[in-house]
């Protein structure tokens, strides 16, 4: 039964990848998996639980894992980088075909139809947010950086830099160029700092 759900779960998300959350009907999936719409309801109650189970399998969002009393501003750096690299293998998983648009979409559409997906993300974002102002505040206390930066400001540069691969992504189509982009703007504000 389990192996049956799983099965489901990999061809609603290509599904729900492919169109909108909106588009995909039960009996879509149905016809796509070969089953009733009473065997696919045996699995689960509706679109709205099938979606949820998608994007927890499909879109593995994790925190930056750094011992933030410890760990040095240049450490911290890689660690966000290392997280990013996991998150974007986790999402992607070696799909042959690889379209960046279609996982904005359902990135806005986990926000729109998954409450918990949405508060969760919205949670880990904060908590990194704040791991990032706790890292910055000791590098200044250690003489690792300047001590006339705006510590809110730096800690969201580091956030907004993440984010902002979604647009290397999509210029390039490729994870690895939009990770060593991220590297070169990391290692930069660094620098920066330093001074």
């Amino acid at each position: 039964m389990k192996n049956t759900r799983e099965y489901i779960i990999d061809k609603a998300f290509m599904l729900f990848l492919n169109h909108s959350y909106e588009a995909v009907s039960i009996s879509m999936i149905s016809n796509v998996i070969g089953f009733t719409k009473g065997a696919l309801y045996h699995h689960f109650r509706n679109k709205e639980e099938l979606f949820c189970a998608v994007i927890d399998k499909y879109l593995p969002l994790t925190s930056i894992l750094a011992d933030v009393e410890k760990i040095t501003l240049k450490e911290y750096t890689e660690a966000c980088l290392m997280n990013i690299r996991k998150i974007l293998k986790g999402i992607i998983r070696n799909h042959e075909k690889f379209v960046p648009v279609n996982y904005l979409s359902l990135l806005a559409d986990g926000f729109r139809h998954y409450d918990e997906f949405a508060k969760r993300t919205m949670r880990l974002m904060a908590e990194d947010t704040q791991k990032a102002k706790m890292v910055i505040e000791n590098a200044i206390k250690n003489g690792e950086i300047r001590s006339d930066i705006d510590v809110d400001t730096v800690a969201a540069q580091f956030f907004s830099l993440s984010i902002g691969m979604a647009g290397d992504i999509m210029r390039d189509s490729s994870v690895e160029s939009a990770l060593e982009s991220l590297k070169g703007q990391l290692n930069q504000l660094y620098y920066l700092l330093k001074k």
